[in-house]
């Protein structure tokens, strides 16, 4: 009981410390507008509140749980946080959003690096994750796979964020009449014809989104290496990472991006995330770990 109010305690005052980080970054780069009314500004706080919240609750567990500990654990929360809310959605910005003001970009990119820097140090001390408490002897067999296992894996996974990306952009995303228009397209009437159209319009597409499915790979390794626990544990884990604190950004009020085509790509990215962010963590942490680092210690390896 009193370690669960101490947890409680411990969100909320990070939850205070990212709201702070987030007014401090936007004032030092200039997001705050002035234009905004008194109540569009109450509004816009609570739904940073809101964001903040929701990043801590996520990134939460994911420090306490972790083997990891000081600096490592540090850099580790800064790469995670940096990559998911700043640097895989503002790379999709910079393809699909051609109504950003000049020199907006790279702002928010220094943005998003003055919000996580700060955060993560923070976080991680408040946590009780300054040094281990105890040299732990557990060998770590998470990510220690054959070349040709992590080669098919890597192939579903690539594989696997194509569906997702296309289907949930397709049937939940491209419904929507305000998001065909905000991105000046057309439904060509079924899937398979929008993908045609995306093929020959846009051939670029698809390997850029191999790409990025290669980039979230490569911010879920220091989770899945680093998390104590089950497969399930760490499947969660990044689901909630990529769906909650990728897309909490857009419950915040965009002068760039109408509400409804923000509400639309939420329940279309959050969705889908979670399911790419779990099947990563799935694929990729093994099913028995405990077992697998027994026999191998009991074989003489280390």
């Amino acid at each position: 009981m009193k370690t669960a109010f101490s947890i409680v305690l411990k969100v909320i005052v990070l939850t205070i410390i990212l709201f702070i980080c987030f007014a401090v970054a936007g004032g030092v780069i200039g997001q705050l507008g002035s234009s905004q009314t008194p109540e569009q500004a109450g509004g816009a706080a609570v739904a940073l509140l809101a964001v903040c919240l929701l990043n801590t609750i996520v990134l939460t567990p994911i420090i306490v749980r972790s083997r990891w500990a000081g600096w490592r654990l540090i850099a580790t929360v800064f790469f995670v946080f940096y990559g998911v809310t700043t640097f895989m959605s503002q790379i999709e910005s910079a393809v699909f959003i051609t109504r950003l003001p000049s020199g907006m970009l790279p702002r928010l990119f220094l943005m998003g690096a003055l919000i996580a820097a700060p955060f993560s140090v923070l976080a991680v001390l408040i946590l009780g994750k300054r040094k281990t408490d105890t040299l732990s002897t557990e060998l770590n067999a998470r990510l220690v796979m054959p070349a040709k296992e992590w080669a098919w894996k890597l192939v579903v996974i690539a594989i696997a964020y194509l569906i997702l990306y296309f289907t949930f952009g397709y049937f939940i995303a491209w419904q929507n009449p305000a998001v065909r228009e905000y991105y000046g397209g057309r439904d060509e009437g079924s899937f398979f014809a929008q993908m045609s159209t995306v093929v020959t319009n846009t051939p670029w597409l698809i390997p850029f989104q191999i790409l990025r499915a290669m980039l979230w790979v490569a911010i879920a390794l220091p989770v899945i290496r680093m998390m104590k626990g089950q497969w399930q544990e760490t499947a969660l884990a990044l689901g909630l990472l990529f769906a909650v604190v990728m897309n909490a950004q857009l419950l915040l009020p965009n002068p760039y991006m109408p509400e409804a085509v923000r509400m639309t790509h939420l329940i279309e990215t959050a969705s889908s995330n979670f399911i790419f962010g779990f099947l990563i963590g799935w694929l990729l942490t093994p099913r028995h770990e405990f077992a697998n680092v027994s026999i191998t210690h009991n074989n003489g390896a280390s």
